[in-house]
């Protein structure tokens, strides 16, 4: 059961804007928050991919074992790489306050947007997430433009929720705390070589729907 009261971290990762299946879906899951949310738009605002300052940064953290969060600032050695923890410091920090995360995420490409991975490798910073996100709950949100199903032809095409699922759960977020809703089929109405999957497209959707009322469900 979603504790409803904690703080929501909502993180659109879709160019499409209003035509986003994953936005209306994640739009549909804050609908029935009660309690606080904030709202990351990694297409409006794009987090910049990581600089060498930044690698360099968390090889010297690295070295000293797991360093707090607060003490990596007397870490850093020039300005660079000031920049560099100046602009991942707010993004790991909204994360780690938060107590559910809800992601959209569209397939590109058969695998995450590219503005998804760049937040990805900047909050993933060595050790900052140490310990510290096993009663995180995670819901992620798909769109598929084909069918990528147990049983389907593409099945094996699937590099979105493995690699998310891998990663999340390596974060230390407990297999029991992630979620995933899929949206499939959602190019029917744009791909000839999907004409006459209008039903199963619909019937994923609502599917898609249904499952995110359950996970908002007090």
């Amino acid at each position: 059961m979603t504790d409803m009261l904690a703080p929501l971290l909502r993180v659109d990762s879709s160019a499409d804007g209003a035509e986003s299946v994953t936005r209306r879906l994640t739009s549909l899951f804050v609908e029935r928050w009660r309690g606080e949310v904030r709202h990351r738009d990694l297409a409006a605002d794009p987090v910049p991919p990581i600089r060498e300052p930044y690698a360099r940064l968390g090889r010297r953290v690295e070295r000293r074992g797991i360093v707090p969060l607060h003490d990596i600032a007397a870490l850093v050695a020039d300005d660079d790489e000031r920049r560099e923890w100046d602009r991942t410091l707010p993004l790991i920090t909204e994360l780690r306050e938060a107590r559910t995360v809800l992601l959209g995420v569209p397939m590109y490409n058969f695998s995450v947007p590219a503005a998804l991975k760049a937040w990805i490798d900047r909050v993933t910073f060595p050790g900052v997430f140490a310990n510290a996100l096993p009663d995180t709950r995670f819901v992620v949100v798909t769109a598929r433009g084909g069918a990528y199903g147990p049983g389907t032809p593409r099945e094996g095409f699937d590099f979105q929720e493995p690699y998310l699922r891998t990663y999340l759960t390596n974060l230390g977020v407990r297999p029991e705390n992630l979620a995933f809703v899929h949206a499939e089929l959602t190019r029917v109405g744009d791909l000839p070589a999907l004409a006459g999957l209008e039903d199963l497209a619909e019937k994923s959707l609502t599917r898609a729907r249904e499952r995110i009322l359950e996970l908002t469900a007090a």
